[in-house]
C-alpha cells in the first residue's frame, strides 16, 4: 500500500464525519479554523513575550499604536519589531520557546550547478542562464 493510500485511508473517514455533521458548512468551518489558528497564535505569542518583558509598557504602547494605525503603518510595525527584538535579545530561552510555537518554516534545497530553490513564493522570473533576455520591468 502506498503512502498516499495510507493517508487517504486516515483522512477521508474524518472528513466524511465532519461533512455528515456540518454539511457543506464544513467548508466554511475549515476556513474559519485556519483563520482561528493564526488569530489565536498571535495573542499567545504576545502573551509569552509580555510576561518576559522588563518594561511591558513599551511593548504595550507599540501594540496600541499598531492597532490604532489599523496595521497599515510601517513605522508602527517597525516599533513593534524593535520592542520584540529587545525582549528576545535579553531572553534567549524565550526565542526557543516561541520557535516551538510557530509552524515550521518553508524550506528549500537545491544542489548542482545553477540550481534554484525557493522556499515560499516567487513573483519574478528566475533565470540561471548566461545573457538572459529577462529584464526587470520595474
Amino acid at each position: 500500500m502506498s503512502e498516499v493510500e495510507v493517508i487517504v485511508g486516515q483522512v477521508v473517514p474524518v472528513i466524511s464525519t465532519a461533512v455528515v455533521a456540518y454539511g457543506t458548512a464544513v467548508l466554511t468551518r475549515a476556513q474559519e479554523a485556519a483563520v482561528d489558528a493564526t488569530a489565536t497564535l498571535g495573542p499567545r505569542l504576545l502573551d509569552r513575550i509580555l510576561r518576559r518583558a522588563p518594561q511591558p509598557g513599551q511593548l504595550e504602547s507599540a501594540v496600541t499604536d499598531l492597532a490604532a494605525a489599523g496595521g497599515e503603518d510601517p513605522d508602527a510595525v517597525a516599533a513593534l519589531r524593535l520592542q520584540v527584538r529587545k525582549i528576545l535579545e535579553r531572553n534567549p530561552e524565550l526565542v526557543t520557546e516561541l520557535a516551538g510555537m510557530l509552524p515550521p518554516a518553508a524550506q528549500a534545497g537545491a544542489t548542482g550547478t545553477r540550481s534554484v530553490a525557493i522556499a515560499g513564493n516567487n513573483n519574478a522570473p528566475i533565470s540561471t542562464g548566461d545573457n538572459s533576455p529577462i529584464r526587470n520591468a520595474r
